[in-house]
């Protein structure tokens, strides 16, 4: 990314930077947020709830709200089948956890933890609400849903807080502002309307039950994956867990699978992420796709064929090849995309590519050749969900290192973004063809070009934000971009015609696009040129230009 990158960046984390965990637990016991302020109120962005104890944006008040709405959701909706429950490795996630359980509990919700207390990936959760669901219909009631207790790769001092209903992917904007009108209704009134036993009762309930989470996603990979071939790989592997919640699954898949070449470089789980290099503004974030933070995995390169890493939920991938180093995730999509249609014969032959209005258009030079039809959608995994249920998707993914795809007989495994696939996948890849990832990308620029691509992040008020946000094609006059005639003026994704939240400006060489974070003060542009650097400069000079225009608009 353009930004001015911190001296510290890529750096082992100074203690003076270290979170105070005591405060920051202290802080989400004694915090109340002040419903009329709109940072303290209960704000579903992109993947749910997110805050600090810190700033009273992310407390008891908060957790005890939202989990109480679920269950008045659940039960306006019939949703009376267990609820899958999974937890990251923040801090902030153990109380958040139990907080939950004690309303979940005293609802009377079929609540389903993790054996021995195990820390539990997203997809874990969402593979397990689609198991229990598969053959039950709605209608006949029963059906399984979700909350994942994380703030996927935010720095130690975040919460968050995601429902994933029935179809097991995280919750559309129909629901989660339902929730969150309902929950800051309670914060109003001081938690009126909330039921809740204490922890010690609520985990005796007999509703609440123990669920083995890890091993039953373990046993089930082989239905995504081939394992046989991943196994018999002629690489090294390595893994980081970087302290997340599947640093015991990757020794689980090494030892049920014989992956004797798998190396678990690290099981350390510590809140304070000090083991992690410092990200480009000189901060922890457990991002594997950001080469600061994966320095120490990058360093390792040459130990390795293949290294990768999931960041603290386990939703998101990266990818350190032998022959190119740290991919950027948009090439690791396409080099994804372009392996699995053709080595996935019983995936439906009119199943779709899924991407993002943001990730890379090699994916759809990609896509272009392998004859399937592209289907473009705005930022959010939820977008996803309806196709991979149905299989019209055999595969969703983002530009963000986020992507799940079908197994192997056409089904679908998950509706949330899984982490460990395209990670194993990446082992499969090099043992089916002979070449590693990186060696495969240079192959597809041989043959579609060299997209150079960046993204630039500044900071925003709500209010900036706001009008970014509603960006029509009417505001953009111009009819060249860099140089290019522009082909398409987007505010509305193709695929399915929701609203992107800003604008898409396309040309037949390269594209911009603008829109403000559903999860940050902050807005970002996105741009790629198949002409080079210079010709990206230029593309991302001009759509500065028509974002300062739109910010300063009276």
């Amino acid at each position: 990314m353009s930004q001015a990158t911190n001296p510290l960046a890529g750096q082992p984390a100074p203690i003076e930077l270290l979170v105070n965990i005591p405060r920051l637990i202290s802080a989400y016991y004694t915090g109340r947020p002040d419903p009329s302020v709109p940072s303290q109120r209960v704000a579903f962005g992109t993947s749910g709830h997110r805050g600090s104890s810190f700033d009273d944006a992310f407390n008891e008040w908060h957790v005890l709200a939202i989990s109480q709405a679920i269950c008045d959701y659940r039960k306006q909706k019939g949703i009376d089948g267990p609820l899958f429950l999974g937890i990251d490795t923040h801090a902030l996630s153990t109380p958040a956890f139990n907080s939950a359980v004690e309303v979940l509990a005293a609802n009377g919700v079929e609540l389903m933890i993790s054996k021995d207390d195990e820390y539990t990936p997203t997809p874990a959760v969402s593979h397990a609400i689609l198991v229990y669901n598969r053959g039950r219909s709605s209608s006949a009631g029963g059906l399984a849903d979700g909350i994942v207790i994380t703030p996927s790769h935010n720095p130690p001092e975040s919460g968050g807080f995601k429902y994933n209903p029935p179809n097991g992917g995280p919750a559309g904007t129909d629901i989660t502002s339902a929730v969150e009108t309902a929950a800051n209704r309670m914060l109003a009134n001081g938690l009126e309307g909330v039921k809740r036993m204490p922890l010690a009762q609520a985990l005796r309930a007999s509703t609440t039950h123990r669920h083995d989470y890890l091993n039953t996603y373990v046993e089930d990979l082989a239905q995504v994956l081939d394992m046989d071939a991943i196994r018999d790989v002629n690489l090294n592997l390595g893994v980081d867990p970087l302290g997340g919640a599947g640093v015991r699954y990757w020794p689980a898949i090494a030892e049920r699978y014989k992956l004797t070449r798998l190396n678990v470089l690290s099981q350390e789980v510590d809140p304070t992420f000090r083991f992690m290099s410092l990200d480009w503004d000189g901060r922890i974030r457990m991002d594997p796709s950001s080469p600061d933070a994966m320095h120490k995995l990058i360093e390792l390169k040459d130990r390795f064929g293949i290294a990768f890493a999931c960041d603290t939920d386990h939703d998101r991938h990266g990818i350190v090849s032998g022959s190119t180093g740290l991919m950027q995730p948009n090439s690791y999509l396409a080099v994804m995309i372009d392996y699995l249609y053709t080595h996935r014969p019983q995936w439906p032959a009119q199943a779709a590519v899924g991407k993002t209005v943001v990730s890379s258009q090699m994916i759809d030079r990609v896509t272009a050749r392998l004859g399937r039809r592209l289907y473009e959608v705005p930022v959010g995994f939820k977008w996803f969900v309806d196709g991979l249920v149905d299989a019209s998707l055999a595969f969703g993914g983002e530009e963000s290192a986020g992507a799940t795809f079908l197994r192997k007989d056409g089904s679908v495994w998950t509706t949330d973004k899984d982490g460990l696939v395209p990670a194993l996948l990446s082992a499969e890849i090099a043992a089916r063809t002979g070449r590693d990832p990186g060696e495969r990308y240079t192959e597809l620029t041989q043959a579609l070009g060299q997209p150079a691509s960046d993204r630039v992040d500044a900071a925003a008020t709500v209010e900036q934000k706001k009008r970014l946000s509603s960006l029509s094609p009417e505001q953009i006059r111009s009819t060249e971009l860099a140089g290019d005639k522009i082909v398409n003026v987007l505010s509305h994704a193709p695929g399915n015609g929701a609203a992107i939240g800003g604008v898409k400006v396309v040309t037949d060489n390269g594209w911009f696009a603008a829109r403000p974070s559903g999860t940050e003060n902050i807005y970002k542009i996105y741009g790629e040129s198949f002409k080079g650097k210079d010709h990206l400069a230029r593309i991302l000079e001009e759509a500065q230009h028509v974002v300062d225009g739109a910010l300063s608009a009276p």
